[in-house]
């Protein structure tokens, strides 16, 4: 049963988190004091619950708090070594653990056991740090507050930070919290409740005074030329790009993309002051950590071509990382973590949009959200003040902090495929459905490509959230259709790695019944949409210079005389042959090609239900119930196989383990000698 006081500090926190401008993803953090019986004593015992590390606020459960004894906490001023050595108190939490389970204490929790108040919230609002962030912070503070919050010059977060916490509220009995130079807000109350209240009355003061006396323009007027495209021609000129940006942004290591367009960014990229602020880049730990110190931001106005735009972005890389190098250099000592790379996580194109990268989806998309809460911050810091971030040594130090380091080093493994973005055509059933489960699974952020909509969307969402799959309209036989749908694609996930033809029709006809028009049928849906389909996503995958997967779904009968199906048995062959062609093609560009032959996959396929399986029963004079074990008794196993098993083999051709495979077809049949591959 959840104590009392931890219910109500997870409900406090589920709304400061639910609401974003008090607070970003997963940053800042809420406390709690409170008693329990010591299940040992038998006696009363003082607790901290605390949220953990790495943990969100609007999600907070009972599990994402840490549950410390505060007379342990509180004896650690005693053993505290000093500032030097301040980092060896975060070990020092796990002596003062109560029970087990919960999760990892974060290194803010010295500030929320030391601060002698029973309630401690611990905020990242865009209108704080604005404050926090301007070059007359503490004046404002005094001016905005009075005596009712405190000024906390910048520190690194830490156990001496809490120390200085404690010591200013004792030292100011009137306040009710802090603005921490450079970082957020820190409030306090006697109960939850007059935490809650008092946090956002921080916030929506700090919001309040910057709208009444800030100037109407704090990034200037609009560079002629840099102002937003149409939507239509925004959006088009956003997936035009998005392959070369995620290549610039995948340079070390595989990056998943989001766009954002919002009138927040556009409005920013288009004023004078752009380059200027962009570069002098974040302040706020839980920003920068997320989107890198700067971002990489395009100089040319949104006039320019493509062309221009692209040759422009390729020098900026290189600048970039250059810059990236410089800093690290600068900075580091030689106790210091590896670069972890030069690469930009945030890209600005003005009259476009941004674009902003992470190992992930959701990383990639809160990364975006942060640098949004940047221009935030830059805002109202101009408005009233000068922006006046925390210094570039500082931001190293918390970048590449010992502590950081350890956080990221107990990061589970990555899944074989993550941070490989899949394209499945006929994927809202049967086989393709198969393909798209597996590889989610696996780590791939999927697009559910299918003729039906409502259909993609329906199994995307199965899927999980759209941070793991979308659904797509895909009329692979129209050229435009297929642009589109791979479009989507780009603005969804940033590019794409991985594409499986494997959208397809059948017809049971013998020569003298198939008609010109069954004939073009499935031919325009198998062999022409697969070529359709490669050939935009090979320009995308030839733009991110990362190399990819394209498997084609072929069949048995590409190499099979199956009776009465000769359209379907010819555009199979044509799909085979393409694996051939295009894998000699497309091999200098680090792209691997590869087919797979099924064989009667009846259970759960769409093209079976809608006729073929009747047909195909009929022609072999067997109830269409009975179709699936049919096949199996005539192969080899006599195992039926099911969409599962063709996902399987999808799985391993686009793994880590057939890096140096290409052209390749795999039989998925049971084994049926006649389709042996000679």
């Amino acid at each position: 049963m959840t104590n009392p006081t931890a219910a109500d500090l997870i409900a406090r926190s589920n709304r400061l988190g639910a609401d974003p401008k008090n607070t970003n993803y997963a940053g800042g953090n809420t406390s709690a004091k409170g008693t329990e019986i010591d299940p040992v004593t038998g006696q009363p015992v003082e607790l901290l619950w605390v949220k953990g590390s790495g943990g969100d606020l609007g999600t907070l459960t009972e599990q994402g708090l840490a549950l410390l004894r505060l007379d342990r906490m509180r004896a650690l001023v005693d053993v505290y070594p000093g500032l030097d050595r301040e980092d060896e108190m975060v070990a020092a939490f796990d002596y003062c653990l109560h029970g087990k389970g919960g999760a990892a204490p974060s290194i803010d929790t010295a500030m929320h056991g030391l601060v002698d108040a029973a309630h401690v919230d611990h905020l990242h609002p865009d209108s704080g740090i604005a404050i926090a962030t301007a070059a007359d912070g503490e004046a404002l503070t005094a001016a905005i507050f009075g005596d009712r919050v405190a000024w906390v010059p910048w520190r690194r977060p830490g156990f001496q930070l809490g120390l200085d916490i404690a010591a200013i509220k004792a030292q100011n009995p009137r306040a009710v919290g802090t603005i921490l130079g450079g970082h957020g807000i820190t409030a306090w109350g006697d109960t939850s409740e007059e935490a809650e209240a008092n946090s956002l009355w921080i916030i929506d003061t700090a919001a309040e005074y910057i709208a009444a006396n800030g100037k109407a323009e704090p990034f200037g007027g609009v560079r002629p030329g840099f102002d937003a495209l149409p939507d239509a021609e925004r959006r088009e000129r956003a997936a035009a790009l998005a392959g070369t940006i995620r290549g610039i942004a995948s340079q070390d290591r595989p990056m998943v993309g989001h766009f954002t367009d919002s009138e927040v960014v556009l409005d920013f990229l288009a004023s004078e002051r752009a380059p200027e602020l962009a570069a002098l880049g974040t302040s706020c730990p839980d920003h920068f950590l997320r989107t890198k110190v700067k971002p990489l931001i395009l100089d040319l106005p949104a006039t320019s071509s493509i062309e221009e735009q692209i040759a422009r972005l390729h020098e900026l890389h290189e600048e970039y990382r250059a810059d990236y190098q410089a800093y690290y250099d600068a900075h580091a000592t030689p106790e210091s973590p590896a670069i972890r790379g030069a690469d930009p996580l945030i890209v600005l194109v003005p009259g476009v949009g941004m674009f902003s990268y992470g190992a992930n989806k959701q990383t990639a998309r809160v990364a975006g959200e942060f640098y949004v809460n940047a221009i935030n911050v830059m805002r109202g810091a101009e408005a009233l003040s000068t922006y006046s971030p925390i210094s570039d040594a500082e931001k190293f130090r918390i970048e590449y902090w010992a502590l950081e380091e350890a956080k990221l080093q107990r990061m589970p493994k990555p899944k074989t495929h993550q941070g490989r973005i899949a394209f499945v055509t006929g994927a809202a059933s049967g086989i393709g459905k198969a393909i798209a489960t597996r590889l989610a699974a696996e780590g791939a952020c999927v697009v559910v490509a299918d003729l039906d909509l409502e259909k993609a969307q329906a199994a995307a969402a199965e899927l999980g959230s759209t941070d793991v799959a979308i659904g797509v309209a895909a009329n692979v036989a129209d050229a435009e259709a297929v642009q589109a749908a791979l479009s989507e694609a780009m603005l969804a996930f940033g590019g794409v790695d991985l594409v499986v033809n494997n959208a397809g029709l059948s017809l049971s006809k013998p020569l003298l019944e198939t008609t010109e028009k069954d004939w073009d049928l499935q031919h325009d849906v198998m062999a022409k949409g697969s070529f359709l389909v490669s050939k935009a996503a090979a320009r995308v995958l030839i733009d991110q210079k990362l190399g990819g997967d394209i498997i084609y779904i072929s069949s048995k009968n590409s190499v099979f005389a199956g009776p009465n199906n000769i359209a379907y048995s010819a555009t199979k062959a044509d799909q085979a042959h393409q694996v051939r062609l295009l894998a000699v093609e497309l091999g200098e560009y680090g792209i691997r090609v590869n087919g797979i032959n099924p064989d009667g996959v009846v259970r759960g396929s769409g093209i079976f239900a809608s006729g073929w399986g009747a047909n195909r029963a009929a022609t072999y004079g067997v109830a269409e119930e009975d179709l699936g074990q049919f096949y199996a008794n005539r192969t080899i196993l006599k195992r039926e196989v099911v969409p599962e098993n063709v996902a399987d083999a999808v799985f391993v051709l686009t793994g880590p383990e057939l890096s140096r495979t290409t052209g390749l077809h795999i039989p998925v049949d049971s084994g049926v000698a006649a389709a042996f591959l000679r």
